[in-house]
């Protein structure tokens, strides 16, 4: 998951060449992500850019969170993957576009709310994979017995509209890996 984390704020930058200083939103309920804003510590390092990490603990502290993002000069910002972000996928891109900042999500319903840029696993591949699972223990396999397996297949979605309203272009390199381009 820590890598998810750091090739996500590659590709921000990837979107946005000229990004200098990134905001990270992480939560720290979700256990995933204190090693994740370690990797993208050391990503934002190998890459020159310097990170503002805010820990946002519930819905509520969005407006005030973004608010300081924009008093400390934040270029964009990558918000990790949580269940609390996800339920907020709306208002945080709201809050992006209100504070013109390019933003970079986890799962993709983020992007089709409105945010710049996703990178997470594809759940549709998670979702075949877990029904596997499931046949081979109703046909007698011990669950304890199955090797875990970690999501093997990632998309990348960008919102070409949200780019536009942001003064981006998206460099065609970016834009020929992308697994999907919402244009309107």
């Amino acid at each position: 998951m820590s890598e998810t984390m750091a090739k996500s704020l590659e590709l921000l930058k990837a979107a946005v060449p000229g990004l200098a200083r990134v905001a990270v939103l992480w939560d720290p309920a979700t256990p995933s992500h204190g090693p994740g804003v370690k990797a993208v510590e050391a990503t934002s390092q190998a890459l020159g850019l310097r990170l503002q990490t805010l820990a946002v603990r519930s819905a509520t502290e969005f407006d005030n969170t973004f608010a300081a993002i924009s008093r400390e000069r934040g270029g964009g910002v990558l918000v990790l993957s949580t269940p609390l972000f996800m339920g907020g996928a709306r208002r945080l891109a709201e809050l992006a576009m209100t504070y013109k900042l390019p933003t970079m999500f986890g799962p993709r319903e983020h992007a089709e709310a409105g945010g710049l840029l996703s990178y997470g696993p594809d759940r549709a591949d998670l979702y075949r994979r877990a029904a596997t699972y499931v046949d081979k223990i109703l046909k007698g396999a011990k669950p304890g017995d199955l090797p875990v397996q970690q999501a093997a297949k990632f998309e990348l979605v960008i919102n070409l509209k949200t780019a536009k309203a942001l003064g981006l272009t998206i460099p065609p390199s970016l834009l020929g890996r992308a697994d999907e381009v919402i244009r309107g």
